[in-house]
């Protein structure tokens, strides 16, 4: 609040002293200074020097002077295939840009912005994950099925995991074929032992409702039916679920490849281990090589390659490919050219 008042008298001043040109122009520079400090921002982007990870050549996304986008008030949002979204925040208009073509202003609710939006996962995940993946999972009465590549895997009593790769010829997911008890079955058992009448009546549920918990799973296929386990159109055995409990499928560690990520170890679908952190655990943004022979983390902003090289200012960074060469490919803001720039590392 002080520098704010500090702000408004110094514009004073410039008023009363108009007349007098060198007083004037010392205020003047008073103000530019004071005015980026309150802003965070300079007059004048072109007199910035590129960051750290500009690189040459770099490829040219989108100019965002033409489109008098504020880069300091902009949300930037890529897709695994590479378009670009970016909303300015000071008219809330949308510009796609893909192949170097961009397109905008576009109004929200437009479906071409429809296909940035992602689903966060609520309090009902499952339901976050059927809706994300529609277009494979469906379900009838209590069971699920999976349509891929023209096959149907299931019926499932639960999935909990799903995955697609980038070219999206590959799916896995982590699935149960029975469940002991259903979400809705549940929920009755539980009304019913609360509003029993005595803790006799309480036990007797209970006791009632273990007996046929026990009798469906003799009668759906013993304990082995109601272990998760890996299902993909991936020729492969499944892995043990010793092996694969706790881990996580992940469909961005490497090029268009899916992989299980554990507490410290990164494992292919088949339960092999690929790759290790001897301390610690498996970083949320983690690049791979399709070789396993080099690795990249990503975290507020810098890149640490294991190759030695550390770069920051950056965003966005992922796995492309490109004339038959895997990258990995990050933006920045190039402030002499007020664009967004990408970069490419052979990775």
């Amino acid at each position: 609040m002080k520098r704010f008042a500090a702000l408004l008298f110094i514009v004073s001043l410039i008023t009363s002293a108009s007349s007098d040109a060198q007083v004037g122009k010392f205020l003047k520079n008073v103000k530019n200074t004071v005015t980026q400090d309150l802003l965070g921002k300079p007059d004048n982007t072109k007199n910035m020097p590129e960051p750290l990870c500009a690189c040459d050549p770099a490829d040219f996304i989108i100019d965002l002077a033409k489109y008098k986008i504020d880069y300091t008030e902009a949300d930037i949002s890529v897709l695994s295939d590479g378009r670009v979204l970016i909303q300015d925040k000071m008219t809330g208009s949308y510009y796609a840009v893909k192949n170097g073509v961009t397109e905008g202003p576009i109004k929200p609710g437009d479906p071409r912005v429809k296909q940035f939006e992602q689903v966060v996962a609520s309090d009902d995940e499952k339901k976050a994950m059927e809706l994300m993946y529609k277009d494979y999972i469906s379900k009838k009465d209590d069971k699920y099925t999976i349509s891929f590549g023209g096959k149907t895997y299931g019926p499932y009593g639960l999935i909990d995991q799903f995955a697609v790769n980038r070219s999206k010829d590959k799916f896995a997911a982590s699935v149960t074929e029975n469940i002991v008890v259903t979400e809705a079955e549940g929920d009755a058992m539980d009304k019913a032992i609360k509003n029993a009448k005595s803790e006799q009546e309480k036990m007797e549920l209970s006791m009632k409702y273990a007996q046929e918990m026990q009798n469906r799973i003799m009668s759906g296929g013993g304990p082995n039916s109601m272990t998760p386990k890996i299902v993909s159109n991936i020729p492969s055995e499944s892995p043990d679920f010793l092996t694969i409990a706790g881990s996580i499928l992940n469909s961005n560690i490497k090029y268009d490849e899916i992989m299980l990520v554990a507490q410290n170890r990164i494992l292919d679908l088949q339960g092999k281990t690929v790759f290790t952190f001897p301390s610690g655990s498996v970083p949320p943004d983690f690049f791979l090589s399709s070789d396993n022979s080099k690795s990249a983390t990503y975290s507020y902003g810098t890149l640490t390659i294991t190759d030695g090289r550390k770069l920051s200012e950056l965003f966005n960074p992922q796995l492309m490919k490109a004339d038959g060469t895997i990258f990995l490919a990050y933006m920045y803001y190039s402030p002499k050219r007020n664009a967004i720039m990408q970069c490419k590392i052979p990775f």
